[in-house]
């Protein structure tokens, strides 16, 4: 039951990014080389870990030994086996990419970053202050990614899904006579739309709370700890975010020009 209501937690989230960017425009937009990056690096302490056996007892978050650095090595590592790793990897550059794309890459790593050093201070304010001695919790990047997906569902809760977001001419030169229109009486379709992207949105702190009083599953306490700073880098942040620059000014290199040279690549290789 642990890991199915953590997958949940992380589809709903993964949902969430999807409505917040708008699944059609994905193969238009450019390549999230920030989160690429990351996914890199986790990439890179699997390698780590396989060619040196003793990487997780030098990184890993184990409280009993001494390291500055752990707090941050050890979220590039990866503790739960083939299938774990393959989750953590997979899901960290899936919400990556959703974050880059709206927050922008900056914002991104800041969060990322916040996800990472932010939990045990907060933690602490509340009283938090045990660690963990079940060795599954020293190492992994999933806290920090589910902090980094919870900021996407706050940003869906007070921004609203990509179709609700009235559209803009070309170049931002502001909104077209439909859009214009139709802001003042969204249709029907329209309207439910935007309840079901809030209620997904709303979904993530509820699920995360549930989990966290019934499993003490450290994976929803942490993703309401990202839900609240979604909430505020919102606020600070939303006039100068640009989630809709792709649509706007279409990038030389998308995702979908890149799936192609690959597929191409591939087809030439066989």
């Amino acid at each position: 039951m642990f890991s199915v209501t953590t997958a949940a937690l992380m589809v709903l989230m993964f949902k969430g990014g999807l409505a917040l960017v708008g699944e059609t425009t994905l193969g238009g937009r450019r390549i999230p080389w920030a989160a690429v990056s990351l996914t890199g690096i986790a990439l890179a302490g699997v390698v780590l870990q396989l060619c040196w056996s003793g990487a997780m007892g030098a990184l890993d978050a184990d409280p009993a030994k001494s390291g500055w650095w752990r707090v941050v090595t050890s979220v590039f590592m990866q503790n739960g086996g083939f299938g774990g790793a393959a989750w953590n990897i997979a899901t960290l550059a899936a919400v990556a990419g959703f974050a880059e794309w709206f927050w922008g890459a900056p914002l991104t790593l800041s969060l990322f970053a916040a996800g990472i050093l932010l939990p045990e201070r907060i933690d602490a304010l509340w009283g938090q202050t045990s660690h963990s001695t079940d060795p599954r919790n020293f190492a992994g990047s999933s806290g920090a990614t589910y902090f980094l997906g919870a900021t996407l569902a706050a940003a869906l809760l007070l921004r609203g899904g990509a179709d609700e977001v009235p559209d803009k001419g070309p170049q931002g030169a502001g909104p077209t006579a439909e859009a214009s229109a139709d802001e003042g009486s969204p249709r029907p379709a329209a309207r439910r739309t935007a309840r079901m992207n809030r209620l997904l949105a709303l979904a993530v702190p509820v699920l995360g709370l549930a989990m966290w009083f019934a499993q003490e599953n450290g994976h929803g306490l942490v993703a309401c700890y990202g839900f609240g700073l979604g909430a505020l880098a919102w606020v600070a942040f939303r006039a100068v975010l640009r989630p809709d620059r792709d649509l706007r000014q279409p990038p030389r290199t998308t995702m979908a020009s890149l799936a192609g040279l690959v597929g191409r690549r591939a087809r030439s290789a066989a």
